[in-house]
């Protein structure tokens, strides 16, 4: 059992949010929430639950994988009954299939490993250590790895590495472009934006009731 934030009011449109993963998770949090504050408020039932390992999960990060994951997503969607899906970042990796909906800014899991490894090898480096990334990525492969803080097994850091969004035919692409500034995954610390809060909401809100 895991825990999940909803608005749930038993409306014809139910909304899954597949959230960011590690680090990105947390920046992108706040904008995560206002999005569903906003379809809330536009009819849109909105359901963003925890992964296993992460958040408030009881379960231990080191034992879950790429394939525990989208079970848990897939179960999910089953749960709440839900008629569309956002994924946001790498959540894309885990999006269920069959249903329709949108993938925004989605990034492969190769690039999300080579944030967290360059941020290892810079607290490294300012720590006075000596850490390259071809070392952490071989050491990450057969024993698995602690980055940003988040204990990765093996097994999910050489899934991840090779893990893409799913091609087309698909969700639909919101670029970041579509919004008003850069990501805020971009930024030292998280932080909100209503401008991008407003036009997410409302390219997903305009896709569900057209």
């Amino acid at each position: 059992m895991e825990l999940a934030l909803v608005a749930d009011r038993n409306r014809n449109s139910r909304l899954l949010i597949v959230p960011a993963l590690f680090d990105e998770a947390n920046k992108l949090r706040r904008l995560t929430v206002e999005v569903m504050r906003r379809l809330d408020a536009a009819g849109i039932d909105c359901f963003l639950p925890d992964l296993p390992g992460s958040n408030e999960s009881l379960a231990p990060l080191e034992a879950q994988s790429l394939e525990v994951w989208r079970n848990a997503v897939a179960a999910a969607a089953a749960h709440f009954r839900a008629t569309h899906v956002l994924t946001v970042r790498a959540g894309a990796l885990l999006a269920p299939d069959g249903l329709p909906g949108w993938h925004y800014a989605p990034v492969g899991g190769a690039s999300v490993l080579r944030q967290l490894l360059r941020a290892r090898t810079i607290a490294a480096r300012e720590a006075g250590r000596d850490e390259t990334i071809p070392d952490l990525m071989a050491l990450a492969v057969s024993e698995g790895l602690e980055l940003g803080g988040y204990r990765l097994s093996a097994a999910l850091f050489a899934a991840l590495s090779e893990a893409v969004p799913a091609a087309a035919p698909g969700p639909c692409i919101i670029d970041q472009d579509m919004l008003d500034g850069p990501g805020l995954w971009l930024r030292a610390e998280p932080d909100e934006s209503r401008t991008q809060a407003d036009a997410l909401a409302a390219a997903v809100a305009l896709g569900i009731t057209a």
